[in-house]
């Protein structure tokens, strides 16, 4: 896994943030794809963490992510490397759980760009589509709607 590429984003003239490239080539069954690539930010990595924990029930001893530093910079270069060495870290040691690995946010996390509302529906069933389903379209397009993904699904995917 490798946490890469930061890209500063604009949600209008005074709020910004960073997102990262999350890079995945795996030999893992656990993974639908061997080789997949999503962008994220930082608070969603603390979702991550949150839903990692709840999931284990404290079975897992969860590595830190890097500190939330309220005098974080977008402009200073330090900063913002070191965050990501901090995320890739966070990752490294997450995917050396073999609990964790099957954890279908951690999957849909690494391998689909599912927003986290959507990768919460996903992962407790309120969605029409798996979270199987959603890492084999990332990639392709972003799902629009429920409707557009119940076309594209009628059209392309065999059911079991």
């Amino acid at each position: 896994v490798w946490v890469r590429d930061p890209r500063i984003r604009k949600n209008d003239f005074w709020h910004a943030y960073i997102d990262y490239e999350i890079c995945l080539h795996t030999t893992s069954v656990c993974f639908t794809k061997k080789i997949s690539s999503v962008r994220r930010r930082y608070s969603e990595f603390v979702w991550l963490r949150q839903k990692l924990q709840a999931n284990t029930l404290l079975l897992v001893q969860l590595p830190e992510l890097p500190p939330k530093n309220p005098f974080f910079s977008l402009n200073n270069a330090q900063q913002i490397t070191e965050r990501m060495k901090g995320l890739q870290k966070f990752l490294e040691q997450t995917l050396q759980s073999p609990l964790l690995l099957s954890d279908s946010c951690l999957q849909s996390f690494l391998q689909s760009q599912l927003s986290i509302s959507k990768m919460e529906a996903c992962a407790t069933g309120r969605t029409h589509y798996s979270v199987a389903q959603a890492v084999q379209r990332c990639g392709l397009r972003r799902f629009h709607s429920e409707e557009d993904l119940q076309k594209d699904l009628s059209m392309s995917c065999d059911s079991d």
